[in-house]
């Protein structure tokens, strides 16, 4: 585990940079981290005990540049400070680190399976996991759990994190018109959860069909508050 230093001064995580200004070289470095994320704010919308930073710098050490995956997890804390929002996640400031890290591997390789593993490693977060869609002959989606200070691959898709109460799993979907393999969670039971596009539609046809049912009725379903 990372030592944390006691200075006389720890700045407030509106003082820190938010992330590394490092320009992400893939698309899905922003795509796959948001909607993990948008998915999360529906399923835990009555929650406010947690946050899902994407490509936002964590500090572990004021004298240390900020960690800054693709998106990470953290449990127990605030939802929301206020309007302004986080810049960034300071350790000392949130007392948690967080419970899961992401990285979407891009073509140019970045140290997710050696340097960066390490460093969440001696973070103490429990969750690693690497998502790379440029793998033919491995397993492109891998999640690690930290036992004993090493990670351990875990099987299956998806994996069963029960720490978070949710599994984490890889399927062919289609997100902001895009058909492909993402990133999902999925409850206790295996069970996909939809994301916003998706709830909005089953909306829509449940809409559609209450419409017909007034008309088989011989109510204008427009006349209906």
């Amino acid at each position: 585990m990372l030592e944390y230093k006691s200075p006389k001064y720890f700045p407030s995580s509106e003082e820190l940079l938010d992330s590394d200004e490092t320009p992400v070289d893939n698309e899905l470095q922003d795509l796959i981290p948001g909607l993990l994320k948008a998915i999360l704010a529906m399923a835990w919308t009555e929650r406010m005990d947690w946050f899902f930073g994407v490509d936002m710098g964590i500090y572990y050490d004021p004298d240390q540049p900020a960690i800054v995956p693709d998106g990470f997890l953290s449990l127990g804390v605030e939802r929301i400070f206020d309007e302004g929002l986080r810049l960034s996640y300071a350790i000392w400031e949130e007392e948690r680190v967080p419970i899961m890290i992401l990285e979407v591997v891009s073509q140019t390789y970045r140290g997710e399976y050696t340097k960066k593993k390490q460093e969440y490693s001696d973070l103490g977060v429990l969750y690693y996991v690497i998502y790379n869609p440029q793998r033919r002959r491995k397993p492109q989606l891998e999640v690690h759990r930290l036992v004993d200070g090493e990670y351990i691959l875990q099987p299956g898709n998806p994996v069963w994190l029960p720490e978070v109460g949710l599994s984490i799993g890889a399927e062919r979907g289609t997100y902001l018109g895009i058909t492909r393999e993402w990133l999902y969670w999925y409850d206790e039971l295996g069970q996909r959860f939809l994301t916003p596009e998706e709830r909005a539609k089953v909306a829509e046809q449940r809409a559609q069909r209450l419409a017909e049912q007034l008309r088989a009725m011989g109510v204008d379903p427009d006349s209906v508050v």
